[in-house]
């Protein structure tokens, strides 16, 4: 009874059923294994800036099923794209919370604290330290950079801020 028994095992392991089987499942582990390295390579590119870190990854990615996991426990938990969505949104609360929203005295165009002259009318802005180069204030007698004097009457056009648009009141 042993012998028959371990001979219909025996046949099942030498029928073409089982070498179809076992052929498709090693396919898959396969398609599995190089579709988890492309993932490691593809979200490394999309989380780290270093195009040598990002090969490492990848690298790692390679060992087969364990590769991934060491990536995943490992790899940053941002997206670029996040970060810098994240900082320009910081950026632009700081701007309006800090309420130096200036403009060009004569186009009225945004202009930053450190320009020199408005990029849009190429109008004067601020005068250059000459030591330095950077924008000093018209009420400024040195430059708190580099401790250069400023000169007497280098003063520019003024810099305003931007003021709310005064409403209309409805009569009537």
């Amino acid at each position: 009874m042993t012998a028959s028994a371990f001979s219909s095992v025996h046949d099942f392991f030498h029928s073409s059923a089982w070498y179809v089987t076992r052929n498709l499942a090693i396919f898959f582990v396969v398609v599995f294994w190089v579709a988890t390295v492309y993932w490691v390579y593809k979200d490394a590119r999309r989380r780290i800036a270093d195009p040598l870190i990002v090969a490492v990854s990848s690298v790692v990615g390679l060992v087969p099923f364990i590769g991934p996991l060491i990536y995943m426990l490992f790899r940053p938990p941002e997206y670029l794209d996040d970060v810098r969505e994240r900082e320009l949104e910081i950026r632009a609360i700081e701007r309006r919370l800090g309420g130096r929203d200036l403009r060009c005295p004569v186009c009225r165009a945004d202009v930053e604290d450190d320009y020199l002259v408005c990029p849009v009318c190429t109008t004067k802005l601020r005068q250059a330290c000459a030591g330095c180069g950077r924008p000093l204030e018209g009420a400024w007698q040195v430059c708190p950079f580099c401790e250069t004097p400023v000169p007497a009457g280098a003063a520019a056009v003024p810099i305003t801020a931007k003021r709310p648009a005064a409403r209309r009141r409805r009569s009537g």
